[in-house]
């Protein structure tokens, strides 16, 4: 009986006999099996969940042990694969995070000498670029500091920011602090985009007769970059909503995209697009093969000279690092070009025999180039997307089905990256299937490549350029109309609480249940799977029961307090003048995050911009929403004035007004509404920025004060306020500080908090914990329950 022969194995070990025993040599080759793919992934990603990077003997041994394994015990292999990639991943983390700044240099002059990366963004009171360091002096002295920083150049009365070009070569008085974040639910972790970005330092320029232009580089594709994106602008308008996505979606330059373009684009679940990725990359490698082939047609006896494969190679990955080039070269599309440029490689050197073969290659190549990409959402959206093209589409080659398959690629890539979105962002855009069935072709097929050569002739040939690039203008503004249609429609957009890691791999198990192939019985059934992520269970509060939750705003303020059925915010931190509002890239994901649906008020203690900035952001997330402040007239959004003496109850919890007072004070932050949140023996002052002026009145306002009472300390802890009277008559037994990481107040004063240490009342800084939560309940002391920076402490994020 004849048997079928196995399936040879792409790339098996090496085997030999001697003496009746079996020597297997280990083949370099089997690294690049999708399975030895998968556990170097899975120990690059055990090192993210480290809270601190062991030493680097340690990383040494394990890269021993790790080769030791694979090379020698054939049984192991997998474990010795396993322990090489965290010992990688360890050793180059450990090194990117001992290149941040110095400690010790942190609110130091610091006179660099570098050159201008990527391009500077204007803003009305500043320029900000990214600026890699050669050299560096303190006192006098060259200290051992270089690489990239981050850095803003202020106007000032005296000195306003001069035009910073790509590529200028400059001498720079800085001041600068190492890479730090705040730390909320549902927040941005800009600490760990920093690791993975390679940015050693955040400050900014000081004014000093040393900065100066000291040079601009030779070659120079940013400046390149710089022309096109203005001729773009030019063209079609600077403030036109087309010029700015235009811009963005084909050149990487997002500079120019306001919040309601984000806003739309979020809603329809096109950010992918606006971003280069790995889309774009390969498109534009496609162009180089389609451009080659179409030579061999035009002249076929070429075919005869140079093999096909190696040309079209070749071309693939030259248009692919062309455009790379005038997209910018930021972090995500050196991913992909990385991605690309193994795939390519693999085809050429014929080692990658099957697809999945070729995305196994790519991922070990992202690893060996940078291996804390695992962090990045862009490299799980990525893979995870195309390996799940992969499964379900496969095999199926049928040309004139071309709709049907793009609608069903489409379904498949909006449930398989489901859980990623959750994980990643908070939220997913019920319409974006849709959205992306229309705007994926429309744009990569027709947009993009007619607004890259448009662009590129507008340089050379302007006669010809400008009427493409309107064409491309017109048909972006034809589809943004329809994506703002999209994006209107009730519940195009849904938000979601902060998932556990047990939640994401349920769901992406119940994903893989869904789309197993026909036939399989009961596939219905993973739609339980998804339950957790979608609605995780979330512990009650009972009658009587509230949590207060200082957000980490930096240098302001924001709580959210909680009942059983209602939530309230009091202030909402700042909106700046580049802007950045805190209202929308903190409070509004925080709220989110904590599974709030529904704000029933917001407080504003005053009109002070690092409390009321982000009012407007949290009133239109959730419109109709009651505002009132004790400075209504400032506020950009309508209130009411709030007063002494409002009362309600929610759920059993009391809230009362207690301060101002008519008449209202002439001093801005005495007018302050003060709150107070009592349900037993237990209560929240929200105290905002009062002083010593209206303390007293304060203190009287809460008295009888409750027996275990928490305390917003006042002012940021400014030695304006917490006078002793103060807390001799309120007693807290915990207060909390709201200010930002070395704020330019020195908030707050260190004889204040050595005024409450005096008093034996705990103190926390949310400079130092990032959010606090706190539990109240009506027959207990409060209890903090959740300190952002300390119980969730990776190990790039600073103590």
């Amino acid at each position: 009986m004849r048997h079928a022969s196995p399936s040879p194995q792409p790339f098996p070990p090496t085997e030999s006999r001697e003496r009746g025993t079996t020597r297997i040599r280990f083949s370099v080759a089997e690294i690049f099996r999708p399975a030895t793919a998968v556990v170097l992934l899975a120990g690059a990603l055990a090192v993210q969940t480290l809270s601190a990077l062991p030493a680097q003997w340690i990383d040494a041994l394990v890269a021993l042990s790790g080769i030791a394994l694979a090379v020698g015990i054939p049984r192991l292999r997998w474990f010795g694969f396993f322990l090489l990639a965290a010992a990688w991943t360890m050793w180059r983390a450990d090194i990117a995070l001992s290149q941040r700044l110095p400690q010790a240099l942190e609110g130091a002059d610091i006179l660099v000498s570098g050159s201008v990366q990527g391009l500077p963004r204007a803003q009305d009171d500043a320029t900000r670029f990214e600026f890699d360091v050669a050299s560096a002096t303190h006192a006098g002295t060259p200290i051992a500091f270089s690489g990239r920083v981050r850095v803003a150049w202020y106007d000032t009365k005296s000195d306003s920011a001069p035009i910073i070009a790509p590529c200028s070569q400059w001498t720079l008085r800085l001041r600068l602090k190492r890479p730090r974040g705040t730390v909320n639910p549902g927040g941005f972790d800009f600490e760990r985009y920093a690791l993975e970005a390679g940015i050693v330092a955040t400050g900014y320029v000081r004014e000093d007769a040393a900065n100066a232009q000291t040079g601009s580089a030779v070659l120079c594709v940013d400046r390149w970059r710089a022309r096109i994106l203005d001729g773009i602008s030019a063209t079609l308008g600077a403030d036109s909503a087309s010029a700015h996505l235009l811009r963005a979606l084909a050149f990487g330059d997002q500079r120019a995209m306001d919040e309601h373009e984000w806003a739309i684009a979020r809603a329809t679940g096109i950010p992918h697009l606006i971003a280069i990725s790995g889309l774009h990359i390969a498109l534009f490698a496609s162009f180089g093969v389609l451009l080659v082939r179409l030579g061999w047609k035009l002249a076929p006896r070429l075919t005869l000279r140079w093999p096909a494969p190696l040309i079209e190679a070749v071309a693939s990955l030259a248009f692919a690092v062309a455009y790379a080039a005038i997209a910018g070269l930021g972090l995500p599309t050196r991913r992909a070009l990385v991605m690309i440029a193994a795939l390519l490689l693999a085809n050429l050197a014929r080692r990658a025999r099957a697809p999945v073969q070729g995305l196994a290659l790519a991922v070990v190549a992202l690893l060996a180039w940078n291996p804390v990409c695992v962090l990045s959402a862009g490299f799980w959206l990525s893979f995870v997307g195309v390996a799940w093209l992969m499964f379900c589409l496969g095999g199926a080659e049928d040309r004139k089905r071309w709709l049907r398959e793009l609608v069903t690629a489409q379904g498949v890539a909006s449930l398989g990256l489901l859980p990623l979105g959750i994980w990643f962002f908070g939220q997913s855009s019920l319409v974006g299937p849709l959205a992306n069935l229309i705007a994926v072709p429309w744009i990569c097929f027709f947009v993009l490549p007619l607004t890259v050569v448009a662009a590129l002739l507008i340089l050379v040939f302007p006669a010809l350029g400008t009427p493409l690039l309107q064409l491309a203008g017109w048909a972006m503004q034809g589809l943004w109309w329809v994506l703002e249609k999209m994006a209107a429609w009730p519940g195009a957009l849904w938000f979601f609480p902060e998932p556990t890691v047990w939640a994401l791999i349920l769901a992406m198990l119940g994903a893989l249940w869904l789309l197993l192939p026909r036939g399989v019985p009961a596939r219905a059934l993973g739609l339980f799977l998804f339950l957790p992520l979608l609605w995780p269970a979330r512990s009650t509060l009972a009658d009587g029961e509230f949590d207060a939750t200082l957000l980490d705003v930096g240098q302001g303020l924001s709580f959210v307090v909680r009942t059983r059925d209602h939530a309230l915010v009091y202030d909402a931190g700042a909106k700046f003048e580049s802007g950045f509002d805190l209202g929308e890239a903190t409070v509004v994901p925080a709220l989110h995050a904590l599974g709030i649906e529904h704000v029933d008020r917001l407080i504003i203690s005053h009109g002070d911009n690092d409390h009321a900035g982000g009012a407007a952001a949290v009133a239109a997330a959730w419109p109709g929403i009651a505002v009132e402040s004790g400075e209504p007239d400032r506020l950009e959004i309508p209130a009411t004035q709030c007063l002494a003496g409002e009362a309600w109850i929610w759920n059993g919890v009391a809230f009362r007004i207690v301060h101002p007072h008519e008449p209202l004070s002439a001093v801005d932050n005495d007018r302050c509404c003060v709150l107070e949140v009592r349900s037993g023996a237990s209560a929240l002052a929200l105290t905002g920025d009062i002083t010593r002026a209206v303390e007293p009145e304060v203190a009287a306002a809460l008295s009888p004060t409750a027996p275990h009472l928490v305390l917003q300390v006042p002012h940021h802890g400014s030695k304006t306020s917490s006078s002793v009277e103060f807390l001799e008559t309120t007693r807290p037994e915990l207060g909390l500080i709201s200010a930002g990481y070395r704020n330019r107040f020195n908030h707050p004063n260190p004889d204040v908090v050595a005024r409450y240490r005096a008093d034996r009342i705990e103190l926390f800084n949310s400079a130092q914990t990032g959010f606090v939560a706190t539990r109240f309940g009506a027959d207990a002391a409060p209890r903090v329950v959740a300190r952002g920076r300390i119980d969730r402490h990776p190990y790039w994020r600073e103590d």
